[in-house]
C-alpha cells in the first residue's frame, strides 16, 4: 500500500543544490584539478574567533539561550535591527514591526503564508530564486514569470500587465539571486507604486544587502512614512555573519501582518534559535567593521570575475554582484546538460539556468549561475583557465 502523497508537493521541483550535489557523487577530481564548487551561496568558512568565543559563552553560561523564546524573536535582537536599520534607511521602523525566523528562506514562506492561498498569482522576476518559486508551487499558488530581460532589471509597467484579480503580490531579491545585480531605487520605488496602486504586498528580500556595491541606502523604501501599508522586508543574517548552520532570518512589515506570521512560526519551529539570535545580536553591535572587510573582499572578487568574462570568448556576462555571475554559455548543449559536462570535463560545478526559469525556457538553455564568493581571486583565475580550455 502506497502512502498518500500531496499532489502539489509531488508536482514541485527537487531541491536544485541536493540534485547539483548528486552530480559530485563517485567522481574523484584529481589533485592537480580539484573541484571548484560555485553552485551555492554559502559561507564555507566559520564565523570570525569573537562571535564563536560568544556563542561558546552563551551555550555555557546562559540558560536561556537552551528554553524557548519569544516566538517572533528575541526582543534585544528585533530593537537592535529596529534602530540599526531605521538609520540605515532613514526612516521608522518599530521593534513590533520586526520578527526574527529560522532563516530567509524561512521569512519568505512564513509571510507568504500570510497573503496569498492555492489559486491566487504572485509576480516573481525571472530568472528568479528556486526556493520561493518552489514554496509558491507547495502551497498552490501560481508563480507568474515577468521576464526581466538582458539587462536583468524587472520593469513595472511590464508587471503591471501582468497583474489580475488573483494577484496577490509582486516579489523583488535585490541584490539579486541568481542574476547578481543590484535594482536601482527608481526601479524599486516603482514597483512600491504599482503594489500601492493595485492593493498588493511588495516582498523585497535583501539577503546580499550587505555586499552592495553603493553607499549609502540602497533604496528609499522606509522613508516612506506609510511603508508598513504596502512593504515586506525580508533579510538573512547568514552571509553576514558566516551564521548558515545557525539558521537567523527576518522579517520587517506591519506590527498586524506579524501577528499572523506568529501563526505560522509558532506551529513550525515554536521559537527561533536562541544560539543563532544571541549571535547575530552580536555580530551586529560588535562586527561592523569586520562586515565592511568581508564586503571590500567580495567587491575585489566580482572584479576579478567581471575582468575574467571580459577577455573569455563567447560568453556573455549578463549580470555579476554580491555573490553571483549569471551567464550565457556559447555551447549548443542546453544548460542542464552543460552544467553537468562541466563537473567531468572541467571539474567545475555549477548551476544550470534551467533551475531558474519556467520549464521550457529557451534562456534558461543558454544561462549558468555562478555563486563566486566562496573562491578567491586565485580560484576565480583557474575557474576562468579551465572555462577556456573548454571553449577551445
Amino acid at each position: 500500500m502506497t502512502l498518500p502523497l500531496n499532489p502539489a508537493m509531488a508536482a514541485t521541483f527537487p531541491p536544485p543544490v541536493m540534485e547539483a550535489r548528486r552530480w559530485i557523487e563517485g567522481v574523484t577530481f584529481p589533485p592537480d584539478r580539484p573541484l571548484i564548487n560555485v553552485s551555492q551561496a554559502a559561507p564555507v568558512d566559520p564565523p570570525p574567533l569573537a562571535l564563536r568565543e560568544a556563542l561558546a559563552e552563551a551555550a555555557l553560561n546562559d540558560p536561556q539561550a537552551h528554553r524557548y523564546g519569544a516566538v517572533l524573536g528575541l526582543p534585544a535582537l528585533r530593537e537592535e535591527i529596529a534602530g540599526q536599520w531605521s538609520q540605515a534607511y532613514g526612516g521608522r521602523i518599530e521593534p513590533s514591526q520586526v520578527a526574527i525566523t529560522q532563516g530567509c528562506n524561512q521569512a519568505f514562506c512564513a509571510i507568504m503564508a500570510t497573503i496569498a492561498g492555492p489559486g491566487d498569482e504572485v509576480i516573481l522576476p525571472t530568472p528568479w530564486y528556486f526556493n520561493h518559486k518552489m514554496w509558491l508551487d507547495m502551497q498552490g499558488v501560481a508563480a507568474v514569470p515577468l521576464p526581466t530581460g538582458p539587462m536583468l532589471i524587472p520593469d513595472a509597467e511590464r508587471a503591471a500587465a501582468l497583474v489580475t484579480p488573483r494577484t496577490r503580490a509582486i516579489v523583488l531579491v535585490t541584490p539579486n539571486n541568481p542574476g547578481g545585480v543590484e535594482y536601482p531605487a527608481a526601479t524599486v520605488a516603482a514597483f512600491r507604486d504599482l503594489c500601492r496602486e493595485r492593493g498588493l504586498a511588495l516582498i523585497v528580500d535583501e539577503t546580499y544587502r550587505d555586499f552592495d556595491s553603493r553607499s549609502g541606502a540602497p533604496h528609499e523604501l522606509f522613508a516612506d512614512p506609510e511603508w508598513s501599508e504596502v512593504l515586506v522586508h525580508l533579510y538573512s543574517f547568514s552571509k553576514a555573519y558566516r551564521l548558515t548552520g545557525h539558521r537567523v532570518g527576518a522579517i520587517v512589515a506591519a506590527a498586524p501582518r506579524l501577528a499572523e506570521v506568529e501563526k505560522f512560526l509558532d506551529t513550525v519551529a515554536i521559537c527561533p534559535s536562541q544560539l543563532g539570535q544571541i549571535g547575530a545580536l552580536w555580530g551586529m553591535r560588535n562586527l561592523a567593521q569586520w562586515v565592511a572587510g568581508e564586503r571590500a573582499e567580495i567587491l575585489a572578487r566580482r572584479t576579478a570575475v567581471t575582468g575574467g568574462f571580459s577577455a573569455l570568448q563567447g560568453w556573455q556576462l549578463l549580470g555579476c554582484g554580491a555573490y553571483f555571475a549569471y551567464v550565457e554559455h556559447p555551447f549548443a548543449t542546453p544548460s542542464d546538460a552543460l552544467a553537468k559536462r562541466l563537473v567531468h570535463e572541467a571539474g567545475v560545478l555549477m548551476l544550470p539556468g534551467t533551475m531558474f526559469q519556467p520549464e521550457g525556457s529557451e534562456e534558461g538553455r543558454r544561462q549558468l549561475r555562478i555563486a563566486f564568493a566562496n573562491i578567491d581571486t586565485a580560484g576565480i583565475a583557474e575557474l576562468f583557465a579551465r572555462l577556456a580550455a573548454l571553449a577551445r
